[in-house]
């Protein structure tokens, strides 16, 4: 996998410049509407695709811009124009880099970077920047994070914490549209398996081995506050 950036001979200068200017936009501009999708997202991703991106041979400031402009637009998860984010995203990262001066010829790399890291536009990264962000992106979904966000976008969306009867979905289809713990199994641990980078994948088998253990000790202290059908018949 390649950069989209290695022809721009300056194209690693005054990355952390344009992280500051770029995180102050946000902060004066913040498209998002929901607590998953605020300046502590924006900033994890950075972070975290600054640090994967710093051991895969990645340009920092085509990460940096991507990181930041990936949700420019935000929609909404269950919004029938979902996949088209990422898209419009690019789109509004291109114009506003453009205005603030960014390196032009640095621009169709942005664009890539963005437009690959969403999951329901199913785009396979060809830079090694885009499976930077792809990667951060989709560890902020996993680990202690994740599951915080998790919940919120359920409780956003008026779901339920899990399917009383069987929460692990042995004897039942997945519905992660109805049951909140339904979506670690649906998407969650299948993100793990879409990593892209090595620094990634190793990030990412550790995350998903804590939203595993969690899953597993929620199940077990709901059923403690069922008793069984002889407990109940003790009381009687």
């Amino acid at each position: 996998m390649h950069s989209g950036a290695e022809v721009i001979n300056d194209g690693n200068a005054g990355h952390e410049e344009w992280r500051r200017r770029l995180d102050e936009y946000l902060v004066r501009n913040n498209p998002a509407d929901d607590p998953a999708h605020d300046m502590g997202h924006f900033r994890r991703v950075c972070r975290t695709a600054q640090m994967i991106g710093a051991e895969e041979g990645a340009n920092p400031l085509v990460v940096v811009a991507a990181a930041y402009l990936h949700d420019l637009v935000n929609v909404p998860k269950n919004h029938p124009d979902r996949c088209r984010a990422s898209a419009l995203s690019a789109d509004a990262a291109e114009t506003l880099l453009r205005g603030m001066g960014y390196p032009s010829g640095l621009l169709p790399a942005v664009r890539h970077a963005i437009e690959a890291h969403s999951f329901s536009a199913g785009i396979e990264p060809r830079t090694v920047e885009a499976a930077c962000v792809q990667d951060a992106d989709r560890l902020d979904s996993l680990g202690a994070i994740g599951i915080a966000r998790c919940f919120t976008v359920s409780g956003l969306l008026g779901r339920a914490l899990m399917h009383e009867d069987d929460p692990m979905a042995d004897a039942r289809p997945l519905d992660d549209v109805t049951y909140t713990l339904d979506h670690f199994p649906a998407k969650l641990f299948r993100i793990a398996e879409t990593l892209k980078t090595e620094t990634g994948r190793r990030i990412g088998r550790d995350r998903v081995g804590f939203v595993r253990e969690f899953r597993e000790r929620m199940v077990e202290e709901a059923s403690l506050g069922c008793p069984s059908e002889s407990d109940g018949a003790e009381a009687a």
